[in-house]
C-alpha cells in the first residue's frame, strides 16, 4: 500500500496532536512494508526531500509562521495548500500513490488534495479531529461565518471521512457525509513510554492537565476540591497555560486551602506531564468540549481513577467507559465525585485495560484497515 499523508506541519519538528497522529501511525505502516510519504512544510534540517522513520518526507512549501496572533493564519493554508497542489497532482498523476490522506484542519489542503486527485483513481480520505461549528464564534468573532462556510464546504467535499470519536462523527454528519459512511478511529497513545516515564519528586493527590481556557472549566474542580480538602488531606496539581490563567490563580487564592493548590504552567517535557499522571491517584478534567480527550486516555494508562463530565460535546463517555466516573459539570457533582474516589472507590473497569485499545499499534491497524477499504472500493 502507497499512502500519501497532506499535512502543512510534519511531527516531531513541529509537535501537535494531527501531525503525532500522522507519524504514529506512518511510520509503523513503513515498518509493515507499506510505502509512506508525508508532503508538508520544510521544517526539518537537511534537504527538501529526505527519509526519517521508515517515511519519505517531501517538502512542497518553504517554513513560515503558523499563527497569526493568537489564531491560525488563513493566510499560510491558503499559501502552503497552493503550494502543494501541483506537486501532489504530478506524483498522482504518475500513479505513484494508492491514497491520500489529508487532515482536515486548516482545511484549505483537503481541497488541494481533492484537486490533485481529481481525474485519478486515487481515493481521499479525511482525518476530522473536531468540528467547531459554533465555536467558530468565540474563535474568530466577526469572521465566525467564513470560518463556519469554510468548514461546511470541507465536510461536503467528496471524501472517505475519518472521525475520531462518535462525538465528532454525529457532529460532522449534521454538516456534511452520511453518518453510516464516517469510519471511527480513535487518537493513540505510546502506552509503554506512559508506564515507564519518570515520577516527580512530589505529586500531587488530585491532577489536571490541559489548556487553561473556559470549556475546560478548572474553575469547577477548584470549587470541588477546596470544599473537598475540608475532610481530606490532599493536593491538586494544575498542568497547563492559557487565558484563563489569572483569573483561576485568583480563584485559587481566595480558596480556604489555596495552600495546597499548586499551577506547575505549561511543561516542556512530555514525559514530565506522564510522570505526574503515574504519581497522581486521581484526575480530573470536566472539560464539555472534547473531540476526543487524549489526557483521559494518558491518566488511564498510567493507572489514574478518571473523574470527566458528561456532556453532548464530549467524547469522555466513549474514551472513558465504565474505567472512570462521569458527572454532570458542577461543582457540587465534581465534589461528590472526587470524595468517592478520596474514599476509596474505584471504577468497575481496569483503567489500564481500557488504555490498552488506545495504544499506537491498535490505532495504527484500524487505521491501515480504513484505508485499505477506501483503496478497494469497499468503505
Amino acid at each position: 500500500m502507497r499512502v500519501a499523508f497532506v499535512s502543512n506541519v510534519v511531527y516531531p519538528f513541529v509537535t501537535g496532536g494531527a501531525e503525532k497522529r500522522i507519524h504514529e501511525i506512518g511510520r509503523r505502516l513503513a515498518a509493515d512494508g507499506h510505502d509512506v510519504t508525508v508532503y508538508g512544510r520544510h521544517f526539518w534540517d537537511g534537504p527538501k526531500e529526505m527519509r526519517h522513520e521508515g517515511m519519505t518526507l517531501r517538502a512542497v512549501a518553504p517554513e513560515t509562521e503558523l499563527y497569526a496572533g493568537e489564531r491560525r493564519s488563513i493566510t499560510e493554508a491558503l499559501d502552503f495548500a497552493v503550494r502543494a497542489l501541483p506537486t501532489l497532482r504530478r506524483y498522482l498523476r504518475r500513479d505513484d500513490h494508492d491514497v491520500v490522506v489529508a487532515s482536515v484542519f486548516p482545511y484549505f489542503p483537503v481541497f488541494a488534495a481533492k484537486l490533485a486527485s481529481h481525474r485519478t483513481d486515487t481515493p481521499l480520505v479525511t482525518t476530522w479531529h473536531e468540528v467547531w461549528g459554533d465555536y467558530w464564534g468565540e474563535y474568530l468573532g466577526a469572521l465566525a461565518p467564513f470560518g463556519k462556510c469554510t468548514e461546511r464546504l470541507t465536510a461536503r467535499t467528496p471524501q472517505h471521512p475519518i472521525a475520531i470519536s462518535g462525538v465528532t462523527a454525529d457532529r460532522l454528519a449534521t454538516i456534511g457525509p452520511d453518518r453510516a459512511d464516517i469510519e471511527i478511529v480513535p487518537n493513540g497513545i505510546d502506552t509503554e513510554q506512559i508506564r515507564t516515564a519518570p515520577r516527580p519528586e512530589r505529586g500531587y493527590d488530585v491532577l489536571f492537565a490541559g489548556r487553561l481556557v473556559e470549556h475546560k472549566n478548572v474553575d469547577l474542580l477548584l470549587e470541588a476540591f477546596d470544599a473537598v480538602a475540608t475532610d481530606h488531606d490532599a493536593t491538586l496539581g494544575i498542568i497547563g497555560d492559557g487565558p484563563e490563567k489569572a483569573r483561576l490563580e485568583i480563584q485559587r487564592d481566595a480558596l480556604t486551602h489555596a495552600d495546597r493548590v499548586d499551577f506547575l504552567g505549561f511543561l516542556d517535557d512530555y514525559e514530565a506531564v506522564l510522570g505526574h499522571m503515574r504519581a497522581t491517584d486521581v484526575f480530573v478534567s470536566p472539560s464539555t468540549r472534547e473531540g476526543f480527550g487524549l489526557t483521559f486516555a494518558e491518566a488511564m494508562a498510567a493507572d489514574c481513577t478518571v473523574i470527566a463530565a458528561s456532556h453532548p460535546d464530549s467524547a469522555a463517555n466513549e474514551v472513558i467507559g465504565d474505567a472512570g466516573f462521569l458527572v454532570t459539570p458542577t461543582a457540587d457533582r465534581l465534589g461528590d465525585a472526587l470524595e468517592r474516589v478520596l474514599d476509596g472507590a474505584r471504577p468497575v473497569e481496569s483503567p489500564c485495560e481500557r488504555a490498552e485499545r488506545y495504544d499506537w499499534d491498535a490505532v495504527a491497524d484500524q487505521a491501515e484497515d480504513a484505508y485499505r477499504c477506501a483503496i478497494d472500493g469497499s468503505w
